[in-house]
């Protein structure tokens, strides 16, 4: 999957797309999901044009890389998710689900979540 720069995301970054933000910083940007699958949904996106995590793993600086895990982490802070607890997902390519070109992680909280995926063990 290339990288487009027209992509949603991409455009909320620039501005062009209004959000309901909770957290930015130099490194990253989080807002609720406008279709949400969890009393809490999140996105977090780097600043920065990376398709995936493969993508960003291997190319972004680890300034970069870090900032992001920091504002991830922050994020769910401030969402006061950290002592019910949380799930973080990124997906990856189409047979994982991922829709926008991208990289982002969603984060889901504010109730029990129930197993990731069905008949799973625990």
């Amino acid at each position: 999957m290339a990288y487009d720069d027209g992509n949603v995301f991409a455009r909320i970054l620039r501005g062009e797309i209004p959000n309901r933000t909770v957290y930015e910083d130099a490194f990253a940007l989080a807002f609720h999901d406008v279709h949400p699958q969890a009393p809490v949904h999140v996105l977090v996106i780097p600043k920065g044009p990376f398709v995936s995590l493969e993508d960003f793993s291997a190319q972004a600086p680890a300034e970069l890389q870090a900032g992001f895990l920091r504002a991830v982490g922050e994020t769910a802070r401030r969402l006061g998710l950290v002592e019910g607890g949380y799930r973080i997902l990124a997906n990856h390519g189409r047979d994982g689900g991922q829709e926008v070109p991208h990289f982002h992680v969603h984060i889901f909280g504010g109730g029990p979540l129930g197993r990731m995926v069905a008949g799973s063990a625990a």
